[in-house]
């Protein structure tokens, strides 16, 4: 079952983007061609194959213009889409579906891309490694990114800087050490928060083993040092692998015995998923 989304994840984010794109005086053209008064059905058409995400901000979009607008989903998040796949049916004012139309496509859409993602990446994985996105998300979107990434079947790694501890070079090169750093840490908050250590060498991943960290990144090594820097760490600490993945390179990461794999491109780079919302009737 996926992990559900709370309303304070996407009701002040359609504010906003309704906000934007109405502004002071609304859907001008709309609001001139029309009474307000007239009724109309829309219907909402997958254009692509992918899996289905965003249907309850979708459907909150339209509400926020008329209470008494209905969507009904023919399908749940979640789902796979096949190309010319009636996904819903958006029934109410005219004039409301058409003022809230591109807001409400622009997040179906993006949340439905990155699910597809996800889940095309997760499937290549297999059961391991297992596909973690990052932090490398739009900011204000990352809760509703974080969710279509679990909608398609990957995993999230820490949501924000407030959930994990994740020592980065930087935190490295300015404490003075990997060892001094996990102390800090520690010393700062015991084990209420995991600890993630990032390595750049062999020689790293030994000093992140001594000072006991939960899980050791593997950045931006081959295959081959990573094969070699999991058999070093036998188990004592959870193996991620970073940096320069791709979806071919996925495909032979499992023989390196690393158990997570971080993909910043679930999240940054995706290809909109293609919904048009087509007017069926009007009253």
């Amino acid at each position: 079952m996926i992990s559900g989304l709370k309303k304070s994840d996407y009701i002040p984010l359609i504010r906003r983007a309704l906000a934007e794109d109405l502004g002071k005086n609304g859907d001008i053209t709309s609001r001139s061609i029309f009474t307000g008064k007239e009724k109309a059905v829309f219907t909402l058409l997958a254009k692509d194959d992918g899996v289905l995400c965003g249907a309850e901000v979708f459907t909150e979009v339209f509400r926020r213009l008329d209470k008494k607008a209905k969507v009904e989903w023919y399908l749940k998040d979640g789902d796979s889409l096949a190309k010319g796949t009636v996904v819903a049916r958006v029934s109410g004012k005219l004039v409301a579906i058409l003022s809230g139309e591109r807001t409400a496509l622009n997040l179906v859409s993006h949340l439905s891309a990155v699910a597809t993602k996800a889940r095309r990446f997760a499937r290549t994985a297999g059961d391991k490694p297992v596909v973690l996105d990052t932090r490398k998300t739009v900011p204000g979107l990352r809760m509703l990114q974080k969710y279509a990434v679990r909608t398609g079947g990957a995993m999230n790694h820490r949501i924000g800087l407030f959930d994990m501890i994740l020592i980065k070079d930087n935190h490295v090169d300015a404490a003075g050490g990997i060892a001094t750093a996990v102390s800090r840490a520690r010393k700062r908050w015991g084990n209420t928060f995991k600890i993630e250590v990032e390595t750049r060498s062999l020689d790293e991943v030994r000093q992140a083993l001594e000072a006991k960290a939960d899980r050791i990144m593997l950045d931006n090594m081959d295959n081959a040092q990573m094969k070699k820097a999991v058999e070093l760490i036998a188990g004592k600490a959870e193996t991620e692998a970073s940096g320069n993945m791709t979806l071919e390179r996925l495909m032979t990461l499992g023989e390196t015995g690393v158990d997570f794999v971080s993909f910043g491109e679930l999240t940054h780079t995706v290809q909109v998923f293609d919904f048009s919302l087509k007017q069926e009737s009007t009253e």
